[in-house]
């Protein structure tokens, strides 16, 4: 794999679970945030960011496993 395409890849990966934390602790930190949102609405934001957040952390897992920067299947 190209380092472009992989630090391209890596860096959204990062941003997906940085995002996807960030809601987590808003919502469970700051709930008043919230506002006019109902309890279906506050759970459902709640299991997509923990959705997002699984999701970041495999694709970040994977990149590592299979295209680490120090694997020779990283080429650049």
């Amino acid at each position: 794999m190209k380092k472009e395409l992989f630090d391209m890849l890596y860096s959204e990966a990062i941003a997906e679970k940085n995002k996807a934390l960030l809601t987590l602790n808003l919502l469970s930190e700051h709930p008043a945030g919230i506002g006019d949102h109902s309890t279906e609405d506050f759970y459902k934001n709640a299991t997509e960011a923990l959705t997002i957040l699984v999701d970041a952390d495999d694709k970040i897992a994977t990149l590592e496993k299979y295209f680490n920067k120090s694997n020779n299947n990283l080429r650049g």
